[in-house]
């Protein structure tokens, strides 16, 4: 099984083929368009089932599924919660309950990125397991920026998920710490010299046992569709 999260800067329709290439089986999009505006090209693979949240019609989070795996929304959704959306991921060789984020809620006083992630891990702790869990996309966080008096950073929803056996699938596989990767997942404006990495997927230890390859986008090709390069993890089921 192939997962996938990109956040595409738009207009997902006129790039799905550059994606769909490393045929995901589950494809995160942050910033996508919502599904009546989506019209794939010709020769586009449809997905099996697909998913979509939110306020602006051109700039939302989509979640795809292609293959046998059918999407369900959990019926504890928060919509509250921007946008940490919980799916049942069913069909599959393995059945999971998936987390899609794109932590991005500006109208909320107390924080409107990572602030929101912490805040769905308190929501949802009853219902975040300690297996068959994943939760992926763009967490617009990053342990350099945490703020010292601040209970909702990233390192505090990297401690928590730990505590449950959840970790980052591209940190432990590649060996790498919070707050100094090697591979940069964004580059502001677009710029080769200020890069970050904000996306993450993290999954629960018997996901983790299965995982195959974890592959960061290469820059110099994903530049010319988006600020962001996806997050590729592949597991062995």
């Amino acid at each position: 099984m192939t997962i996938i999260t990109w956040n595409c800067n738009m207009a997902f329709r006129k790039k799905a083929s550059f994606i769909l290439k490393y045929k995901p089986d589950i494809l995160i999009v942050p910033e996508c368009e919502c599904i009546e505006n989506l019209a794939f090209g010709e020769g586009i693979q449809q997905p099996t089932d697909m998913l979509w949240y939110g306020t602006n019609q051109h700039k939302g989070l989509g979640i795809f599924s292609y293959g046998s795996f059918k999407l369900k929304l959990l019926k504890n959704h928060n919509p509250e919660l921007k946008m940490i959306i919980p799916v049942a991921v069913t069909g599959g060789h393995c059945d999971f309950t998936l987390y899609a984020v794109w932590a991005n809620n500006p109208a909320d006083p107390d924080g409107q990125y990572v602030e929101q992630v912490w805040k769905a891990l308190h929501y949802y702790d009853k219902k975040i397991k300690t297996k068959q869990t994943i939760l992926i996309g763009d967490f617009n966080s990053n342990t350099i920026w945490d703020r010292k008096y601040r209970e909702g950073n990233h390192s505090n929803v990297v401690k928590r998920l730990e505590q449950k056996g959840i970790v980052s699938c591209y940190h432990s596989h590649h060996q790498q710490v919070q707050g100094q990767e090697l591979h940069p997942t964004f580059y502001l404006y677009r710029h080769k010299d200020k890069p970050y990495h904000l996306d993450y997927c993290f999954a629960s230890s018997d996901m983790m046992d299965k995982i195959e390859q974890v592959e960061i986008g290469d820059y110099d090709f994903w530049k010319q569709y988006s600020d962001h390069v996806p997050v590729i993890v592949t597991f062995k089921f």
